[in-house]
């Protein structure tokens, strides 16, 4: 009943912008304002036509989205595979990963998959690295057809039934192969299987707009969305990665295309050209690190342009053969979102022409805007929220196109009239490198048009004052928002300092502490390559400079190693303890490895929809004030109010206690030895610091009272006594402040 009515929404929205396109090319073009108008009306015309075109196919496809399922069979009966690692420049650390997870993936017989290190950039030590792992390295001698090329000739160099295609940074689940490989042995010619390309890592939307929580990955509505909804046309693109494919189909087509910079996606629309069915499945099986400087997302979003458009050009996809009308027109949608860029300089032009020079590209009155293109718009909106669920928003999409069009402009435009570009560039994975002067050079076009559009609303607005005309109201709103999209991009390209060696990961796993023979059991908070940290529910002590053995346990995977404790803080947990990882055995790290990869990467997957239009500015302006703390407290602090009595008989009292310091108030002098008695524990202080009353001193039994439960329970009770007193005693503060305000205004 769902599927019915949002199909009939679908149908009514296609309908509804169909009437829309006939209003606006027969009623709305400019004829009387001269040639130049005329010009850009046209423009924008064709901008809305090529959008609504997508939308209406986007419509058709997401009306209805087909999950693809499948009949597990006889495992005995599971085909050889191939599993191709294309590697030119990465470097040895992140195809060790890669490798490591290929190892360990599943298979009812493992000396049926084959593992192939492609290296294009033929280098000495990833072939000890192959070496070293025990699988196999393939180089060439000549490096024609860049990745594509490199494919084929481990296609020429391997026999498998099924091609498995990782990117170099592609770390596969264990899962992935018993995950995909019955969907080709159902009877029917299946061509590929396409799992989605997940991150285990922030994009840089998420990361340089503070919005780890409020967005998920950008390229998970296209994987989980947009993919999955073009099982209906057969229609799915081949995303080059987290895929595996039949090699008859390969071979029927002539293997990997190479006359293209993104032969993933002609290479599928060939396969399915050749009546093979392709799949997208929903399920994450592998991830990866998702670009991680500005450099290197525009390196690679420019290649994606200028492939998708060189495809569709050089495999003529209106003639090619054994394509059907459905399938011509998804890929030409796929084409066409690579021209937001020229759309999207439309749509911040036209309204800035206008205010500037009188240019006139859209002829509507008020009332017709309000009666024809204001319902068009939201019926739009409202279809678009309903069909693309919760991973993305007309909102963000707006957003990220007005990021990246100055970015993409010039190579569309030189890929539109046929001046390609063979060259492929390899996308570096060897960490963010921030380069200001870059970020400052391509934010200029945002700042040149953020400028004219807040003059321009300036303007509007004095005109709309002198003239009483409220018709400028619409253009004031198209402004405002080209404004904000604008203000948010500036935002980004000024990008956000990285502070983080290794990405961590919020697992909880079982972990024991180990040291001058004592152990102590907890559980992780997260975990990374270069360490993890733990929660205990109350503090215990760690040795703060000595290196102590950590053990972590999941259901699946075991390791441990040496680790230093560089950070203790309390949380509302316990207190959390992080340790810098020191020394770990090979066998080890491959084991935490797979604790950290084999799993789907817990990032947000939807859009937080209570975060509004102006939390996204309040946060990037709050969130750059803000300065970095870098904490290094290594031993757990408790604050206390607890008296107790000194040797010589004064009342002093404890205000903190860390294990090895303790800080005191008391109206005798200090002393450079002091003996402070609580119950029958002696606690025997050396002076360190302090006036007036308040000194620090050090504890110089510290081994007595390390294990000591009944102090360390004493001064928890005392401590947690005391945060509860704070707390009540802010919330008492701000009640009798509201009652002040109630009574001044009464």
């Amino acid at each position: 009943m769902k599927i019915a009515r949002t199909k009939q929404l679908a149908y009514v929205t296609i309908l509804v912008t169909i009437g829309y396109i006939f209003w606006r090319i027969f009623f709305t073009l400019p004829v009387k304002f001269g040639t130049v108008s005329m010009i850009f009306g046209i423009l924008l015309l064709a901008a809305e036509i090529m959008g609504l075109f997508e939308q209406i196919v986007h419509f058709y496809m997401m009306s209805e989205v087909e999950k693809p399922t499948c009949l597990h069979t006889s495992k005995n009966k599971y085909p050889t595979v191939d599993v191709f690692i294309a590697t030119y420049n990465e470097p040895e650390e992140l195809l060790y990963k890669t490798v490591n997870g290929c190892l360990h993936m599943d298979y009812p017989d493992k000396s049926k998959v084959q593992i192939y290190l492609c290296d294009d950039g033929s280098r000495q030590e990833i072939k000890k690295l192959a070496d070293k792992l025990g699988v196999n390295y393939l180089a060439r001698e000549n490096h024609e057809g860049a990745k594509a090329g490199n494919l084929n000739h481990a296609l020429a160099n391997s026999s498998g039934d099924l091609i498995v295609t990782f990117d170099a940074d592609m770390i596969p689940m264990r899962d992935f192969l018993m995950a995909c490989v019955p969907y080709f042995m159902q009877g029917i010619k299946v061509g590929f299987v396409q799992t989605p390309q997940s991150f285990y890592n922030l994009d840089l939307f998420q990361y340089n707009l503070f919005a780890e929580s409020a967005i998920p990955n950008e390229q998970d509505y296209f994987y989980h969305d947009i993919q999955l909804s073009k099982n209906k046309t057969n229609s799915v693109i081949y995303g080059g990665s987290n895929t595996m494919l039949n090699r008859e189909a390969l071979n029927e087509i002539g293997g990997f295309v190479t006359s293209v910079i993104t032969e993933d996606f002609a290479t599928g629309m060939l396969i399915q050209s050749k009546g093979y069915q392709c799949y997208a499945i929903d399920e994450v099986h592998a991830s990866g690190l998702a670009p991680q400087d500005l450099n290197n997302l525009i390196k690679q979003r420019r290649r994606w342009a200028r492939g998708c458009i060189q495809s569709g050009r050089k495999l003529k996809i209106m003639t090619i053969k054994g394509l059907t009308f459905k399938q011509r027109l998804s890929y030409i949608s796929s084409i066409s979102y690579w021209y937001d860029s020229i759309k999207r300089l439309i749509y911040m032009l036209s309204p800035i022409l206008f205010i500037f020079f009188g240019i006139t590209a859209l002829d509507a009155s008020p009332i017709e805007l309000l009666c024809i293109w204001l319902p068009t718009h939201m019926i739009n909106r409202y279809t678009i929220k309903l069909l693309s669920g919760s991973r993305r928003t007309v909102h963000w999409t707006n957003i990220y196109e007005t990021i990246m069009f100055p970015l993409l402009l010039k190579d569309v435009l030189l890929e539109m009239v046929g001046i390609s570009d063979h060259v492929f560039a390899v996308t570096n994975k060897d960490g963010a490198k921030e380069d200001k002067r870059l970020q400052r050079r391509l934010a200029i076009p945002h700042v040149i048009l953020a400028t004219l559009s807040f003059v321009g609303i300036l303007k509007s607005v004095r005109f709309m004052f002198q003239t009483g005309s409220v018709a400028i109201l619409f253009l004031i709103f198209w402004l405002v928002v080209n404004l904000y999209n604008l203000s948010i991009a500036i935002f980004f390209m000024i990008g956000r300092r990285s502070y983080r060696k290794f990405e961590r990961f919020k697992i909880t796993a079982d972990a024991k502490l180990s040291f001058h023979g004592t152990t102590i059991s907890a559980v992780t908070y997260d975990i990374s390559e270069g360490g993890c940290s733990v929660i205990l529910p109350k503090p215990a002590y760690v040795p703060a400079d000595e290196a102590i053995q950590i053990k972590l346990q999941t259901e699946l995977y075991e390791t441990s190693f040496t680790a230093n404790v560089v950070q203790v803080m309390e949380c509302k947990e316990g207190f959390r303890y992080a340790f810098t990882l020191k020394k770990i055995e090979e066998k080890e790290y491959n084991q935490l490895l797979q604790i950290l990869h084999d799993r789907v990467p817990p990032l947000t997957k939807f859009v937080d929809s209570e975060l509004g239009v102006l939390d996204k500015l309040h946060n990037n302006i709050e969130k750059r004030r803000e300065k970095h703390m870098d904490f290094q407290r290594k031993l757990p602090r408790l604050y206390l109010n607890y008296e107790a009595v000194s040797d010589q008989n004064q009342k002093v009292r404890l205000t903190s206690f860390n294990y090895c310091y303790v800080t005191l108030r008391t109206e005798a002098d200090a002393v450079n030895e002091l003996t402070v008695r609580i119950d029958q524990i002696i606690l025997k202080l050396s002076f360190v610091k302090g006036q007036d009353g308040e000194y620090l001193y050090e504890i110089k039994n510290q081994e007595e009272l390390k294990s000591n439960d009944f102090l360390i329970n004493l001064f928890m009770a005392n401590h947690t006594e005391m945060k509860q007193k704070r707390k009540d005693g802010s919330r008492n503060k701000k009640k009798k402040e509201s009652e002040f305000n109630e009574m001044e205004y009464v």
